[in-house]
């Protein structure tokens, strides 16, 4: 099976969530024999952190500096594609789409990695520009990152025929229990680049913790994040941490936590891929509460859920023992449900069914 993807980037970790989902999923999926082509635009600020050079054998990493110069060769590809994807945040996205739209892909796809993100910019009349004007109503399938109401949503406002959730995943020849590394020590973590919606919940669940505990080593590792930041003098900052160093982050952390941008927090179920990492590391979970939780982690058991800076602090109080157990627990769940393999065998047999309902429709 040949897929042709065209996405915000592979290449390069630096500031977004989809590289280190594209890279387990491409590791998995190009052991069931799949080939894989993806484009991506060569632009300065991934170019400046790239991680990844090419992609493992039988698969093709196109770098193009304008859409001019990819559409030739994404024509050659996509005349012989079992499969053609358009992403969220792509930034040639309308072009791409209307390219694969008119080509003779076998299934032509589209992939919304940040479905809050996207409803909620058209619920506030803002100009989404990978959807063009006619939605996605052309595709043939619909992925979304995110379940529950998100996938009504993206079939009445929208206009997607056939929806399915395709949901994040973790990689475990990258992500397991190594040996802690003393820079990244930590009582309490958070791993994730820095977004506005997330500030609230960051402070009220790390930042007023760590000025409670002035005690307690706290560490932040990230992209982007500001110079007003409230930092405390036990808030150690690690700058942009590739894939390759995130278990020894998680590892080195006696707890840590998931904050959920706002949007995805609304919407529902729509776990980030960093809980998935840090389960697969044996580390304990500190996470925000948002609807559909339970069907990724049972929360108490699995993982534990803080509504205030109280159950944060109670959280980092808690016994090592407990918290452990609860790792334990997380690891398996994460291991056996939640792995890259796990998620492009579920890609397959979403292929295979939505195909085969094309070529009976």
């Amino acid at each position: 099976m040949k897929l042709v993807i065209f996405g915000l980037t592979v290449s390069s970790s630096w500031g977004n969530g989809h590289a280190t989902l594209w890279r387990g999923l491409f590791r998995a999926l190009l052991s069931q024999d799949c080939r894989i082509v993806f484009y991506e635009r060569d632009v300065p600020y991934y170019a400046e952190h790239r991680d990844l050079r090419e992609l493992p054998p039988g698969g093709t990493l196109r770098l193009y500096d304008d859409w001019a110069e990819a559409v030739a060769p994404a024509v050659r590809d996509l005349a012989y594609a079992d499969i053609a994807i358009v992403t969220s945040y792509c930034p040639d996205g309308i072009a791409a789409s209307n390219l694969v739209l008119s080509s003779a892909a076998g299934l032509r796809v589209f992939y919304d990695l940040d479905t809050p993100v996207t409803l909620a910019r058209l619920a506030a009349g803002e100009a989404v520009g990978y959807i063009g004007p006619r939605g996605l109503a052309d595709f043939d399938l619909v992925l979304s990152y995110t379940g529950g109401a998100a996938l009504d949503e993206l079939r009445s406002r929208l206009g997607a025929r056939r929806v399915e959730p395709l949901y994040g995943s973790v990689d475990p020849e990258m992500h397991r229990r190594v040996a802690a590394l003393p820079q990244y020590a930590a009582d309490f973590s958070y791993l994730g680049t820095y977004a506005r919606d997330r500030q609230a919940a960051l402070e009220m669940l790390f930042v007023e913790p760590a000025r409670r505990l002035p005690n307690r080593r706290f560490v932040i590792g990230g992209a982007q994040y500001p110079g007003a930041f409230p930092w405390t003098s036990n808030t150690h900052f690690v700058r942009h941490l590739p894939p390759g160093e995130h278990a020894a982050f998680f590892s080195s952390s006696r707890l840590t936590l998931n904050v959920t941008r706002q949007p995805m927090a609304a919407m529902g179920f729509c776990p980030s891929g960093r809980m998935f990492e840090a389960a697969a590391c044996g580390t304990p979970i500190l996470t925000d509460w948002w609807d559909g939780l339970e069907a990724f982690f049972e929360p108490g058991s699995e993982i534990i859920v803080a509504r205030d800076t109280d159950d944060a602090l109670a959280a980092i109080e808690m016994s090592e023992a407990q918290r452990n157990a609860i790792a334990v627990r997380a690891r398996e769940r994460a291991l056996a449900e939640h792995t890259a393999e796990r998620r492009a065998a579920r890609l397959l047999a979403i292929l295979e069914n939505a195909a085969a309902a094309e070529t009976t429709s």
